[in-house]
């Protein structure tokens, strides 16, 4: 075999393995929505370089460069065929993130644009290795520099996906302006897609509706759905809205300008983004900000998210818009009683039927029912009982719909099993508030069996993480017998206030599988398991390269 051919097969060799790198690094930029300072902090705090492949060249080149470039004992073609070799074999046996992840990754037409040039641009960087034929610790700087050659890239196109994102951005804008549907704009910090999915199955029963799918709430997620889905016969348009940012619901605003807005709760979710909860709520508030500049607008918010001097303020400037559901036994922040709301909820109660809700609004009691679990959804399913009111939706229907209400994908959905034993999914996942109320739904339908948690713990809580984790292991400590935790090493107060609550039985493992695997080796006909969350890679599958 000639020196070419050695050389050729080493490039090749090279263009695979770079091909497999950049898609499992791809997958994770994915996963932080492409934005290039998350992945680098997230690359940089899990230490996500090349280890194994870089410590082996580095080996090889004090043994080859002394043996090829000093005493000639090894021909040059032979040191390349070695190196081929290793290329190959580390490429063969790199995972493909398209098909064995937890969430895979999708080739999006963007993933496609940003992938492609990254690999070429690495392969030619691979170029100067070769002519540099003996440089053999070349070959570490390119692998180590991959994951950069994708944000280099995805900054060289940054101009050319701006203007692709306001072409879809206007077309869809214009769609809407066209189409006139009743736009419904639903956000905060938690409990969002479940009214949009609540609210959702009750309009559905009285006119053609469009919800936004899953947990779309980006701008190019919303404008994809408008673009593809929204029909002329549309009569609504409900529209859930995330805030990433300062200003980014604003942005969705002008996308989908609303004429309803729901605020569903202001809280810790996303905590690291804002920084403080003053700054979640202003950002939240964009929403009724831009509902109220129509004088027939209306904005229905929990009272919870009126806790701040600049939410309160836009209601003062703006009472007779907005509608302020209350619950007439938790009391504020400051310990005092709610203040009189127009909707005061009464009652929430939980059963193994599920939720039965009492509230008074406009001087009437409302008694509904609706066979979902969690006692937090009570408040979900007011907020959409309401909205559903003030679009003239009457109240028989509006129950009618609720009583075949179906449960909302991971978020408590109780799976009774064929061995006895009953799983509730709560695993899209989890805030404090939220996992307070999965613990009581597991207190609730333990009758008989052990009560079973299986956690990772919360996310994106930033100050907030150890304080957020010890509270919420507190009240584990005091409801679960078995608590099986997922890299306890992220949630070590989780682990202490279990303990320090009474709580005896926990394990700690490595995977949602690991975890998985010993439920089905030792869950019992009775027991309830409780499935509070669950990672995506970029926190539990951690590549090692």
């Amino acid at each position: 075999m000639t020196d070419f051919a050695v050389t050729l097969l080493l490039f090749i060799a090279f263009i695979g393995f770079s091909a497999k790198r950049t898609m499992s690094y791809m997958h994770i930029y994915q996963q932080e929505e492409y934005d290039s300072p998350r992945f680098k902090r997230w690359m940089f705090k899990n230490k996500v370089f090349d280890k194994r492949l870089s410590s082996i060249l580095f080996i090889l080149s004090l043994a080859l460069l002394p043996a090829t470039l000093l005493f000639d004992v090894i021909p040059v073609f032979a040191a390349n065929f070695i190196l081929f070799f290793i290329f190959a074999l580390v490429a063969y046996f790199e995972k493909d993130p398209r098909k064995k992840s937890k969430k895979k990754l999708v080739m999006t037409e963007r993933v496609k644009r940003i992938y492609a040039p990254a690999v070429l641009v690495s392969a030619l960087s691979g170029l100067w290795c070769f002519l540099l034929p003996q440089a053999y610790p070349l070959w570490i700087i390119n692998i180590q520099l991959i994951p950069f050659w994708i944000m280099a890239v995805n900054g060289a196109l940054a101009p050319h996906e701006a203007r692709v994102q306001q072409k879809f951005w206007q077309e869809a804008h214009d769609k809407l302006v066209d189409y006139r549907p009743y736009v419904i704009g639903i956000t905060g910090s938690f409990g969002k897609t479940s009214v949009k999915h609540i609210l959702g199955h009750i309009l559905k029963m009285h006119g053609s509706t469009l919800i936004t799918p899953g947990s779309v709430n980006t701008p190019m997620g919303i404008t994809r759905i408008i673009r593809e889905q929204l029909e002329p016969e549309h009569k609504y348009f409900i529209c859930e809205m995330g805030a990433y940012g300062p200003g980014s619901i604003n942005r969705l605003c002008q996308l989908a300008p609303p004429d309803m807005g729901l605020i569903t709760s202001i809280g810790h979710a996303h905590y690291e983004r804002f920084k403080s909860l003053e700054t979640v709520a202003e950002a939240k508030y964009e929403l009724a900000e831009s509902v109220l500049r129509k004088d027939d607008g209306v904005v229905i918010v929990n009272e919870q998210t009126l806790r701040f001097a600049h939410t309160r303020q836009i209601r003062d400037q703006y009472r007779h818009q907005f509608i302020v559901c209350s619950d007439a036994h938790a009391p504020t922040a400051d310990g005092k009683a709610p203040e009189p709301s127009d909707a005061m909820i009464h009652s929430i109660e939980q059963d193994a039927s599920g939720l039965k809700i009492n509230f008074k609004w406009k001087n009437i009691t409302y008694a509904i029912t609706a066979p979902i679990y969690g006692l937090h959804h009570g408040h979900n399913i007011v907020l959409a009982f309401i909205a559903a009111l003030e679009l003239r939706v009457d109240e028989k229907d509006i129950q009618a719909a609720l009583n075949s209400l179906p449960q909302i994908d991971h978020r408590l959905q109780v799976k009774p099993q064929s061995n006895g034993t009953i799983v509730i999914d709560d695993a899209y996942n989890s805030n404090p508030v939220g996992f307070a109320s999965a613990l009581d739904l597991l207190n609730t339908l333990a009758r008989k069996g052990r009560k079973i948690l299986i956690t990772p713990g919360m996310v994106e809580l930033g100050a907030a993480h150890k304080d957020a984790h010890e509270k919420i292991g507190i009240h584990a400590g005091k409801v679960c017998d078995v608590v099986i935790v997922i890299k306890s090493e992220r949630i070590p107060s989780f682990v202490e206030g279990f303990k320090s609550s009474g709580g005896k039985h926990i394990l700690e493992v490595e995977s949602f599988g690991e975890a998985q695997r010993w439920v089905n080796d030792n869950a019992q006909r009775g027991d309830v398991v409780l499935i509070e969350n669950d990672l995506p890679d970029l926190y539990e599958r951690v590549p090692k390269f």
